[in-house]
């Protein structure tokens, strides 16, 4: 039996990751609740007998068409939604990667239908999913380091 998404008996984990190139990182708005139109990294669940960095590189590739080369571990975020009478609607960890852009421009799909290569000053005027932010700091000081 399978675990539903909603209201979960365990939490769920995935990976997402920051793609970045020529001093900017790839964000992308969610297509689907929870924070619809909201700016955030591509990423997704993890599949049994798939490694954390596997799962990453998977979700980047076939949610953006985008390939990258993983610097490192920028952060992680606990995405917790509940309904109105305080029970966990929705619980995901996420583990944030930083990388270095290989190919693809990021191309928009149903799941994330707009994205955009933004500059690290750019990102304050975006709405940004809860957490990011410390996380996209963290990965551009990743992707500065091994520029």
């Amino acid at each position: 039996m399978t675990d539903s998404r909603a209201y979960p008996t365990r939490p769920f984990l995935a990976a997402s990751v920051a793609v970045f190139r020529n001093g900017k990182v790839l964000l992308a708005s969610r297509g689907r609740p929870p924070f619809v139109n909201v700016y955030t990294l591509p990423g997704g669940l993890v599949e049994i007998g798939e490694t954390l960095e596997a799962a990453a590189l998977r979700e980047l590739l076939e949610e953006t068409g985008v390939s990258a080369r993983l610097l490192g571990i920028a952060g992680h975020s606990d995405v917790i939604v509940r309904d109105d009478a305080g029970k966990v609607k929705t619980h995901f960890l996420v583990v944030s990667f930083a990388a270095q852009w290989i190919s693809g421009e990021g191309e928009p799909g149903e799941e994330l239908p707009v994205m955009q290569w933004v500059r690290p000053e750019e990102t304050a005027a975006l709405q940004l999913t809860p957490n990011l932010a410390p996380i996209l700091a963290r990965g551009f000081a990743l992707a500065n380091s091994a520029a």
